[in-house]
């Protein structure tokens, strides 16, 4: 059932998906094609935003509002680097990198790790906080402001 707290949520993951993006980039070797990166991210941001945080809002206390908007965070960034590393590991699937599907699995994870590896920083670990805690308070407000 749509909701305010649930476009909240999404535009509020959206806009911080978006950030985190812009975040990650220059991380990355300067080589990396980036192709559809931040609209998938944002787009991913906006799923979360609606299902994740939009779901669990009502807590009556601060802390909840706080918790909602760590757990849309940390959903955020496990999909967000889960899904760049199924993209990679297609990509390299389709040049013969791998002999069989179970040694493509096991990169995906790999990859996967890499990524978390290579964005584990300061700046990107206060934005992921400071981010989900503004996502958290605002959504929280929109269910008790617009029920």
């Amino acid at each position: 059932m749509p909701s305010a707290a649930r476009l909240m949520g999404a535009v509020c993951m959206a806009v911080l998906a978006f950030v985190l993006s812009g975040m990650v980039m220059p991380l990355m070797p300067e080589s990396t094609d980036f192709g559809y990166f931040v609209p998938l991210n944002i787009l991913l941001g906006l799923v979360i935003g609606w299902t994740v945080m939009g779901s669990r809002v009502g807590g009556d206390t601060t802390a909840a509002s706080i918790n909602n908007g760590m757990a849309g965070a940390f959903v955020l960034l496990l999909w967000g680097i889960g899904l760049q590393a199924c993209y990679e590991m297609f990509r390299l699937a389709m040049r013969n990198r791998y002999d069989d599907p179970f040694e493509a699995l096991v990169a995906v994870f790999q990859i996967a790790a890499e990524y978390g590896l290579m964005i584990a920083t300061v700046p990107i670990a206060i934005a992921i906080v400071v981010g989900a805690v503004i996502s958290g308070l605002l959504t929280e407000f929109a269910h008790r402001r617009w029920p």
